[in-house]
């Protein structure tokens, strides 16, 4: 019996020599694991903080007035308008604050506008239903933006078709109950429905669309764009596949074409921001049909206006749908290949300036930066004219103000057309400034 203990107790003291023994083990590798991990971080905090190093000051006109953000939207007509002042070049705290993981980097939300603030005096027996349906609004938009984070990936038309609207329509419905129950008990609120539409925060569209999009493009594109895309992938196989195939004396009908893409060119490849000397691979894309390309035209502007005097230019486009913006201060800038929407339709945006013309004469520098500039994105426009107002704070000198509207796809190039003598998207009108 006596052996019998010693021997239960011999082996219960090596077991336990065991476990001791894998659990210094686990103690020893888990500690390794976490020195890598925080190893790991201590390197994404370095490369972060080289990439914040590489945010330059934006250039001259790139800032919206007033010193807001690089992208300020307004309501107009039912909808938001999005406005990217600059094309969307962000300032060096603005950059260095989307880097960090600030305002600009986070995920995709909605913003709406403020519904509670917007209420007249709410009758006592109306506050509990009034509470209710301000809390469901609440609501609304947080499973809104829960649909964002799992769905958002799938482009602009998915989020306006399966997330804006249907949430546009649940507001109306639960706004229009606020208006009655305050209607029961008082008069009831006129124009709620005005705040029923929601749109992306402008975080989301910078730091979500456009840096998922120039990250996207950036990752998948931009940075394989030059060794990818334009060197390897397209360029290759334009010269070696389709042009060099053998049809039309080698894709070229004939015609003693000089170059088809970069593969002679002696010019570094276009990386999506705004140098020039570049040579750019991205393809041309989508062209529509002639009866489905962009036109656009200024149909009210001041003839005059004073030094510093805010105006307003009213712009109808037509064939043109105004929801693509890549940002060419981030990267998108003849990125992206022309894209058309299900009716053939050009996806892009259009962009407004005014510049001071030195003289009727003579053509101006082109390197000028003008006085004013907008890129104008508002997730509207289709084959019927659309307007939308440009509202212009003021020009600051005195003089003859040229002031140009022109469409641009969804990385700023002017549509393409089906024919060679088809006017394009553009339209100018001269101002005098006093």
């Amino acid at each position: 019996m006596r052996r019998s203990t010693r021997a239960r107790r011999s082996s219960g003291n090596a077991r336990s020599k065991r476990v001791l023994a894998v659990v210094g083990t686990l103690a020893v590798f888990g500690g390794i694991v976490a020195v890598t991990q925080i190893s790991s971080a201590q390197d994404q905090r370095r490369t972060t903080r080289v990439a914040s190093a590489s945010c330059v000051p934006s250039s001259p006109g790139a800032t919206a007035p007033d010193s807001q953000g690089s992208t300020t939207r307004t309501w107009q007509n039912g909808r938001w308008v999005r406005n990217h002042w600059g094309d969307g070049q962000m300032s060096a705290a603005e950059c260095q604050q989307t880097r960090a993981g600030g305002a600009g980097a986070g995920k995709p939300t909605v913003t709406c506008p403020d519904v509670k603030g917007k209420l007249p005096q709410v009758p006592g027996r109306a506050r509990a239903e009034v509470d209710r349906n301000l809390a469901l609004l609440e609501s609304q938009i947080a499973e809104a933006n829960r649909r964002l984070a799992a769905d958002g990936r799938n482009g602009g038309d998915f989020i306006n078709n399966a997330i804006l609207r249907p949430l546009a329509d649940k507001r109306t419905a639960t706004i229009n109950r606020i208006a009655t129950a305050i209607g029961r008990g008082g008069q009831r609120p006129q124009g709620l429905e005005k705040l029923a539409p929601c749109a992306l925060a402008d975080n989301a569209q910078n730091g979500g669309q456009n840096g998922g999009q120039t990250g996207g493009n950036n990752g998948g594109q931009n940075g394989g764009q030059t060794g990818g895309n334009n060197n390897g992938g397209q360029t290759g196989g334009n010269n070696g596949g389709q042009n060099g195939g053998g049809q039309n004396n080698g894709g070229n009908n004939g015609l003693n074409v000089l170059a088809k893409d970069c593969t002679d060119s002696r010019l570094q490849a276009h990386d999506g921001f705004q140098n020039g000397n570049r040579c750019v691979s991205t393809a041309f894309g989508e062209v529509g049909a002639a009866a489905n390309n962009p036109s656009l035209l200024i149909t009210q502007f001041p003839n005059q206006v004073q030094r510093n005097q805010p105006f307003t230019l009213r712009v109808s486009t037509r064939n043109l749908v105004r929801d693509r913006f890549l940002a060419a201060g981030q990267g998108g800038y003849y990125l992206e290949s022309s894209l058309l929407n299900d009716q053939g339709l050009v996806r892009g945006h259009f962009h407004t300036a005014c510049r001071m013309l030195g003289s009727t004469r003579q053509p101006p520098n082109p390197q000028d930066v003008p006085a004013f500039f907008v890129a104008t994105e508002d997730g509207r426009g289709g084959s019927q004219p659309d307007d939308v107002l440009i509202q212009i704070p003021g020009l600051p000198e005195s003089g003859l103000a040229q002031c140009s509207v022109w469409a641009g796809d969804g990385s700023h190039r002017i549509p393409m057309m089906e024919r060679a003598n088809q006017t394009p998207a553009i339209d100018v009108v001269r101002i005098q400034v006093n």
